[in-house]
């Protein structure tokens, strides 16, 4: 077994074996526990460290072969509690447009001129909106908001022709997901700060929903392993009932 830090094996101390699978309700108790230790560190100075509020992350190992397309899961989906924190949204639209989108939360609007500004570097926003009409300028972007996972596209929700609703919703607590080359999927799901029962609906969520949307060529076992964890925590095995 590789190296463990002083602070992972003191949160495994504190909730017991993190592999042993656990309810939705005990493994969020148990990330909670971990999550308090990890904000409980001292300063050299001896002053406490304000206690972090953790993102709590799901991930799912699938039964699916990634290499396969009609096996591969790509989509959106809004969290019934949402996640906490505003998302930094911008929608590529024409003007008629703008002023809905703004209001509806868009941090930044536009087409030709907000394509140039991302293409000479700037890139403060976690999620990009675009009409359907704006995709032949917005193609140009590929490469740069590609490897960041912003590249809006059909699948995800972020390519529509309702960009007022759709900034709205990503504001708010819609996120993307996209299964890796390994066939898991990452989700945050909240913040540790978050009422146990909030944690548990947007965890139920994500779970029927990646349930509801296995591929018809996906065999045996589907949802092999899902695991909650929150920044720098060791994660927790979940019972599933699979």
């Amino acid at each position: 077994m590789g190296y463990r830090s002083v602070q992972y094996q003191k949160q495994v101390e504190a909730v017991g074996d993190p592999s042993e699978p656990v309810s939705v309700d005990d493994g969020i108790s148990r990330i909670k526990q971990m999550a308090a230790i990890r904000g409980d560190r001292s300063y050299k100075n001896g002053k406490k460290r304000k206690t972090a509020d953790a993102t709590v992350e799901i991930v799912m190992h699938l039964g699916i072969d990634a290499r396969q397309a009609d096996q591969m899961l790509r989509g959106a989906i809004s969290l019934p509690k949402g996640l906490g924190k505003a998302r930094r949204v911008i929608a590529f639209c024409d003007a008629s447009m703008e002023e809905e989108a703004k209001a509806a939360g868009a941090v930044e609007v536009g087409g030709e001129e907000l394509v140039k500004r991302i293409q000479d570097g700037w890139a403060d926003f976690d999620v990009a909106i675009a009409h359907p009409s704006m995709m032949g300028q917005v193609g140009k972007l590929g490469r740069v908001l590609g490897p960041q996972g912003k590249m809006p596209t059909p699948k995800s929700g972020t390519v529509t022709p309702e960009v007022a609703t759709a900034v709205k919703e990503f504001s708010g607590g819609r996120v993307e997901f996209r299964n890796d080359s390994g066939g898991n999927i990452h989700l945050p799901v909240g913040r540790s700060s978050f009422p146990d029962e909030d944690l548990k609906e947007n965890i139920e969520a994500v779970i029927d929903h990646i349930t509801k949307i296995k591929p018809a060529a996906a065999k045996g076992q589907y949802l092999k392993r899902v695991c909650l964890s929150a920044t720098r925590t060791p994660s927790v095995t979940l019972s599933t009932g699979t």
